[in-house]
């Protein structure tokens, strides 16, 4: 399982979808990424698992104490 991350000043690294795969992480947060800053944050598509966070992670390994079973499994645009 992969796992992404958003997180945003003021918010530390909180979990905000699941996948199966790295590819399918990263083709999901290139969807959802409307626009990348020059300091590195970025602006994500309203209604995505990434709104309203201005940074993203990913990791094959959990990266935080919270509960997988309570975000997205692998969503997709159509969820929206």
């Amino acid at each position: 399982m992969h796992y992404l991350y958003g997180s945003k000043p003021g918010v530390s690294r909180r979990l905000v979808a699941t996948f199966d795969s790295e590819p399918q992480t990263l083709a999901y947060v290139n969807w959802a990424k409307l626009k990348t800053n020059s300091d590195g944050s970025a602006k994500f598509e309203q209604g995505s698992a990434l709104a309203g966070y201005d940074h993203w992670d990913h990791s094959s390994m959990p990266l935080t104490q919270e509960d997988s079973d309570e975000v997205f499994h692998n969503p997709t645009p159509n969820m929206l």
